[in-house]
């Protein structure tokens, strides 16, 4: 299984990327959402985790390109961010997200999350 990282901040996308290899992941990096939505297409991940405050494109709008497009729609997107107050999930909602999961967060629960999104699509 693959799954695509896009993260701007380097030494977490490594972190997150390092514990996704040890459960077995193949594991894509993106450093924005523009990143990773060109990467999308080519890569063809079975599950995107993004950053949602990222550089030249958020990782919001790089989920709701994902849901928009007929293509990618199915792939589920889970947002990851320190962002938590009760308007961000909703806004991670309305965008599309399958799952909001704030940082600090626990790479058990990241992998859990991505198994079950894994197992209900």
């Amino acid at each position: 299984m693959r799954i695509l990282i896009a993260d701007d901040e380097l030494r977490l996308r490594k972190v997150v990327a390092m514990h996704l290899k040890k459960a077995g992941f193949e594991v894509v990096e993106a450093g924005n959402g523009k990143q990773a939505l060109e990467l999308l297409g080519e890569k063809e991940p079975d599950v995107c985790v993004l950053d949602v405050m990222m550089p030249e494109m958020t990782g919001l709008e790089a989920c709701a390109a994902i849901k928009e497009d007929d293509e990618t729609s199915s792939i589920p997107v889970i947002l990851l961010t320190a962002m938590a107050e009760s308007g961000d999930i909703e806004k991670g909602n309305t965008a599309g997200a399958d799952y909001y999961l704030t940082k600090p967060f626990s790479p058990k629960e990241l992998i859990e999350v991505i198994n079950s999104k894994l197992k209900t699509e």
